[in-house]
């Protein structure tokens, strides 16, 4: 499933730095491979030890991690709102992905220029907000004059509350605060989902640091946390730069030895990537055997059914029932014959809601 999480930030903050660390396969925990499909889109794998504890049981012929992709967005400039610099295709390309990764300048090094002459990350995010949000604003109005006509003249029950959900938004808007502020029930959700809107999709705030603060953060993160406390938005600290020579390192012992040393368990390209997977609202589930252990993406409640579509459209066509192991009792145990004969496979049906860490085993018949 082709979900997309966009990279934004203002010049100067480390966004490329920090796309071309994802675009490096050694920075990832078990060197899976990357692929690039543009000069701009990484297709990145998503470190998953349960993945690799599987193959060290099963002993596969291949493994398959799972994936998310990665787009790196165009610089942004006050005025994109009104087209200004690549304000269009900027907001066009983050219009067409499903999160925002929003790099924020949170060190300070005399030697790389800021575009505003000083550092302030509570100011940069700003900037962009305002982009954002003043193009939110202009979708807004421009589908409320339509829905208004529609609720007085057709009398239409639906676009009369979609008025009422599109004059929340305009408000908040007005208030220079994002769409993802606004709480809607899932049902009033649908009546306007099409609007797409910019400052209505998750977002994760990444405060770029310098290598000291790569643990513990330093004044500029701190304020970046006050300031999105009420905003429904997650905030992960990475030193981009260390991550760059961690990246440059060819063996895994050795990246390992170097995040120790400056007092880190895991990469922050690793962390970011697992932020990445769960802002997209993404889970992993696993077959796996003699052949293959291979993890799989599905959006967070889907059914059976769903899911053995995944993998095959005649899976879920046919789909008569799904056996499912969880994760820990295969571990424990050591093998699928070992659950079967403890009796822990359970045997679900089409209203099974999947797991995180589940292993599925699904039978069809077409």
């Amino acid at each position: 499933m082709a979900l997309q999480c966009g990279i934004v930030g203002l010049p100067n903050v480390g966004k490329s730095t920090l796309f071309n660390c994802l675009s490096n396969a050694k920075a990832q925990a078990a060197n899976f491979p990357f692929c690039t499909i543009e000069p701009n889109v990484g297709v990145i794998t998503v470190p998953d030890e349960r993945l690799i504890r599987l193959a060290e049981i099963d002993n596969p012929k291949r493994v398959v991690p799972t994936t998310i992709e990665i787009v790196d967005i165009a610089g942004l400039v006050k005025g994109a709102s009104k087209g200004e610099g690549l304000g269009n295709k900027f907001l066009a390309n983050i219009r067409n992905t499903n999160a925002i990764i929003h790099v924020l300048r949170c060190f300070e090094n005399d030697n790389i220029t800021h575009v505003d002459g000083s550092i302030d990350p509570v100011r940069d995010k700003g900037i962009i907000d305002t982009e954002l949000q003043l193009k939110d604003l202009e979708t807004i109005e421009n589908r409320l004059a339509k829905t208004q006509k529609q609720a007085v003249v057709g009398g239409d029950k639906q676009a009369k509350r979609a008025v009422e959900i599109l004059l929340q938004y305009k408000a908040v808007l007005e208030q220079g605060l994002s769409a993802r502020t606004v709480e809607l029930e899932k049902e009033d959700r649908k009546l306007v989902a099409d609007l797409n809107l910019l400052t209505d999709k998750p977002v994760l705030y990444v405060c770029n640091v310098d290598e000291k603060s790569a643990v513990t953060g330093n004044e500029h993160t701190r304020a970046v946390e006050a300031a999105i406390a009420d905003e429904r938005a997650e905030m992960l600290i990475v030193a981009a730069a260390t991550e760059a020579d961690i990246a440059e390192l060819d063996e895994y012992e050795e990246r390992q030895m170097f995040l120790e040393e400056i007092g880190l368990k895991e990469s922050g390209v690793a962390r970011l990537i697992k932020a990445a997977y769960k802002l997209l609202d993404l889970q992993t589930f696993f077959t796996t055997g003699a052949d293959e252990s291979r993890a799989w993406t599905f959006r967070r409640g889907m059914k059976a059914p769903q899911t053995a579509g995944i993998i095959h459209t005649d899976f879920e066509r046919g789909f008569i029932r799904a056996e499912v192991i969880k994760y820990d009792d295969y571990v424990a145990l050591g093998s699928e014959k070992a659950c079967r004969d403890q009796g822990k496979i359970g045997v679900e049906g089409k209203e099974y809601v999947v797991q995180d860490g589940d292993i599925m085993h699904f039978l069809f018949n077409v």
